[in-house]
C-alpha cells in the first residue's frame, strides 16, 4: 500500500508559505469555486520523494491528465519509466521495463479507495469543503491553501496537504506530508485544460506481460 499511495499521491504538487493575508470562510468558498471552473487537465510535472531515511530525494518527471471526478493517468520518463491509469473502477500500473501489471480494483471497501478518493478529492477540489479543514492566503498574484483529512481513513493517507495555486488559478505546487513523516513534492508546468479523450484513461496490457493483482481483487 506505501507503494500505491506513493505513486497515487504523485499525482499532486510543493510550498512553504510566508507570511500572507488570510481568506475569510467566504473568500476560501469563492476561491474554490473560480478554481474549478480553471481546474487543470493535463500538465507536465517534476516529482520530489523526500524519504527521511535517505539523504536525497528521489526525482522523476513525466506527465498527467485528470478527469473529474476520479479519472486519471501518470506517465513516468526517464530510466525507470511506469504508468498509472484509472477509469474510476480499476487501476494499473504498468512497468515496461519489467513487462509487469500491477491490477487494483476500486470501489470494494479495500485500503485503496480512501486513498484514491482522498487524492481525487484533493485533484479535483470537488466537495472538499466536507473532507478537509481549509485554509488560505493571498501572497501577491496567487493563492497558498493548506487541507488537513477530517476523517480517519483519509488521515492514513496524508497528514496535511498545501497546495499553491497561481495567477492563472491553477494548481502549480504542493507538499504532501505523509504520515510517517515522509513527503511527496509535486510541482506542475504547461498546465492546460483542454478536453482529454476518453481513451486516455483506458489501459490495455501490451501482450507478453505478466499481470498481478498484490490486493488479491
Amino acid at each position: 500500500m506505501r507503494k500505491i499511495l506513493l505513486i497515487v499521491s504523485g499525482l499532486i504538487c510543493l510550498t512553504s508559505f510566508a507570511r500572507a493575508a488570510q481568506l475569510t470562510d467566504s473568500e476560501v468558498k469563492n476561491l474554490l469555486a473560480r478554481i474549478r471552473e480553471n481546474r487543470i487537465t493535463q500538465a507536465d510535472f517534476r516529482e520530489e520523494r523526500v524519504i527521511r531515511l535517505m539523504e536525497k530525494p528521489v526525482v522523476s518527471s513525466g506527465k498527467v491528465w485528470f478527469q473529474p471526478p476520479n479519472k486519471f493517468r501518470r506517465e513516468v520518463k526517464g530510466s525507470s519509466p511506469s504508468l498509472t491509469v484509472s477509469d474510476g473502477r480499476q487501476l494499473w500500473i504498468y512497468y515496461p521495463n519489467f513487462k509487469l501489471a500491477e491490477r487494483y480494483s476500486l470501489g470494494k471497501r479495500s485500503p485503496l479507495d480512501s486513498t484514491v478518493a482522498a487524492i481525487n478529492s484533493a485533484l479535483n477540489l470537488e466537495n472538499i469543503e466536507s473532507t478537509f479543514q481549509i485554509t488560505a492566503a493571498k501572497i501577491d498574484s496567487s493563492y497558498e491553501l493548506t487541507l488537513i483529512p477530517r476523517t480517519v481513513s483519509m488521515k492514513r493517507v496524508f497528514q496535511k496537504l498545501d497546495l499553491r495555486i497561481n495567477e492563472n488559478l491553477q494548481a502549480a505546487r504542493t507538499d504532501m506530508l505523509l504520515p510517517n513523516g515522509d513527503r511527496i513534492v509535486t510541482s506542475y508546468s504547461n498546465q492546460t485544460s483542454a478536453s482529454v479523450p476518453p481513451s486516455t484513461f483506458e489501459f490495455t496490457p501490451p501482450p507478453d506481460t505478466e499481470i498481478t493483482t498484490p490486493l488479491g481483487q
